[in-house]
C-alpha cells in the first residue's frame, strides 16, 4: 500500500477541505493518507466537512485564531512548517510521495521567511539544484524554464545549459510513465521564434543551440517553435511534452484547457511531489464549494508514481 502525505496548505484557505474529504474517494481505498498540518483545524474540517471522518493526522502546528479566506502570518507559518516536516518525512523514506495543498506566498513572506513557492522551497529542503516545474493533464505536459521570476529578469535566466537541462527532466519523467521515445516542442522566448533575430536575438543565440543541443544527446525535440502556436491544439497534440521558458507563457494556455484537471509536479527531486493546479481560493474558503478534481487528480498521480518507483 502507497502512503501519501497530504500537506495542509494554507489554514485560511481551501486547502484543509480537500484534505479531509478526498482520501473518501472511493479510488483511494487502497491508499494510505497521512495529513500534515494542525490537528486541531482539520477536526474542524472534518466536522463540517466530511462527517466528522478525519484522516490520519501528523501534528506541524497550531496556527491559532485566525479568520478563514484571509491571508495571515500565522497562516503561512503553519503551512509552512507542515511543507517542511512532509519533505523530511519524505527524504527519511516514511511516506512515498507528497502532495500539496496551495499555500499563500504573501501570508508566508509576512512570518518575514523569503518565499517564492512550493517548488523552491521543496527543492531547498532536498538540496537539489537540478529541479524543473512541470504541469500536466493526461498526455497534456508543460515543463518550464523558469517559474517564480518577474518578467523582466527572463532572458538572462533562459540559457542553453538550463534549457537543456529541462528538457532533459521533461523527457526522463514522460519515459518514466511509459513513452520510450518520447517528442517534444519547444517554445520559443519572443513572439514569432523572434523573426530570425527582429524580434530579439534570443532565439538564435540560445534556444536553437539548445535544441540542437538537446537533438545531440538523443532527445526527440523540435523548436523553437512560436509560443502563440505551440500550444494549439493541432500542434501541441503531436507532442509528449512542451518545454515553455517562462511562468505564463506555459500556464495561462494550460490553464484555460485544463484548470479542473492539472497537477502541478517538481521534476528532477529525491522525493515524488505533486499538487493541484489551482491557489488557496480564499473567496470560497470553508464555505464547502472547493472542487476536488485537481487534487484528486494529484494524489492520483503521486500514487501511480509512487507503485512504479517500488
Amino acid at each position: 500500500m502507497v502512503t501519501l502525505a497530504l500537506t495542509m496548505g494554507d489554514p485560511a484557505g481551501i486547502g484543509p477541505e480537500l484534505c479531509v474529504r478526498t482520501p473518501l474517494l472511493p479510488e483511494f481505498d487502497k491508499v494510505r493518507f497521512v495529513v500534515y498540518g494542525s490537528a486541531r483545524v482539520l477536526a474542524e474540517a472534518a466536522r463540517r466537512f466530511s462527517g466528522g471522518v478525519c484522516p490520519e493526522v501528523r501534528e506541524t502546528g497550531d496556527p491559532g485564531p485566525f479568520e478563514h479566506g484571509k491571508a495571515a502570518a500565522c497562516c503561512g507559518k503553519a503551512a509552512y512548517d507542515a511543507l517542511t516536516a512532509a519533505v523530511q518525512d519524505a527524504l527519511a523514506g516514511k511516506v512515498d510521495a507528497i502532495v500539496t495543498a496551495p499555500m499563500n506566498k504573501y501570508a508566508v513572506n509576512l512570518t518575514g521567511i523569503p518565499f517564492s513557492g512550493h517548488t523552491e522551497r521543496i527543492a531547498e529542503l532536498c538540496h537539489t539544484e537540478r529541479f524543473a516545474m512541470m504541469q500536466s493533464s493526461g498526455a497534456f505536459r508543460v515543463a518550464f524554464v523558469t517559474t517564480h521570476i518577474a518578467l523582466g529578469d527572463v532572458p538572462r535566466h533562459v540559457t542553453k545549459e538550463r534549457i537543456v537541462e529541462v528538457g532533459e527532466m521533461l523527457r526522463d519523467v514522460i519515459r518514466f510513465e511509459g513513452i520510450e521515445t518520447p517528442l517534444l516542442g519547444c517554445a520559443a522566448l519572443n513572439p514569432h521564434a523572434g523573426e530570425n533575430g527582429c524580434m530579439g536575438k534570443e532565439d538564435e543565440l540560445t534556444v536553437k543551440p539548445a535544441v540542437a543541443e538537446l537533438a545531440a544527446r538523443g532527445v526527440n525535440v523540435e523548436g523553437p517553435l512560436p509560443p502563440d502556436v505551440i500550444f494549439t491544439e493541432r500542434v501541441r497534440s503531436r507532442f509528449d511534452g512542451i518545454i515553455s521558458m517562462y511562468h505564463d507563457q506555459g500556464h495561462i494556455p494550460f490553464k484555460m484547457l485544463a484548470f479542473d484537471t492539472g497537477v502541478n509536479s517538481t521534476l528532477g527531486l529525491p522525493v515524488i511531489r505533486t499538487s493541484p493546479d489551482h491557489g488557496t481560493a480564499f473567496d470560497i474558503a470553508w464555505q464547502g464549494k472547493a472542487d476536488l478534481s485537481s487534487f484528486a487528480a494529484a494524489c492520483r498521480a503521486a500514487q501511480l508514481r509512487a507503485e512504479r518507483r517500488k
